[in-house]
């Protein structure tokens, strides 16, 4: 019942992915923008088939490099997306076609990745591509949070805190 479970923790991650990587959407400065991919990252560590006891080094290497895949088409796909800042000092997102083809990218060398692990005969399962969704995620979240605050303190506004307005900033605002 765990791999049907982690197959369709898999299948909504991956639609909210899709869904996230057009979609515009606000980002916050918030302090929970790691909460998925920790979840993810305990669902995925809770599976036995993390490492392959037949192969621990080589079950861990390819492990290892899952993570990096997933950490670097994160940051790629948080650094191609496009970021505005609206009046309110809200900074928003969205994907481009650059982030489109770091995110097709990524997933492609992750499904190369899982084909050299299959040829090998080492046996990760489903944990290991959620260990790599899930490091997918917190990069991408963690440069998106970087660049808003960057854009925030390029504008003047510091985390989220309104601009003063021109009467406010010549004295005219005061009581």
């Amino acid at each position: 019942m765990a791999g049907f479970f982690d197959v369709l923790v898999i299948c909504a991650v991956v639609a909210l992915l899709v869904v996230r990587q057009f979609s515009t959407q606000r980002v916050g400065d918030e302090r929970r923008w790691w909460l998925l991919p920790a979840v993810l990252m305990l669902v995925a560590l809770k599976n036995d088939g993390v490492i392959d006891p037949r192969h621990e080094a080589m079950s861990g290497a390819m492990l290892g490099m899952g993570l990096l895949v997933g950490l670097v088409t994160g940051a790629g796909w948080g650094w191609t997306a496009r970021l505005w800042q609206e009046t309110d000092a809200s900074v928003w997102s969205r994907g481009t076609r650059a982030t489109l083809f770091v995110w097709a990218a990524g997933m492609g060398l992750r499904a190369s990745l899982a084909a050299v692990t299959l040829a090998l005969g080492i046996h990760q399962g489903t944990a290991a591509l959620l260990v790599s969704l899930a490091a997918m995620l917190l990069a991408r979240s963690g440069v998106l949070v970087l660049r808003a605050r960057g854009l925030r303190e390029q504008y003047g506004v510091a985390a989220g805190v309104m601009p003063p307005t021109s009467a406010q900033s010549m004295g005219k605002g005061r009581a």
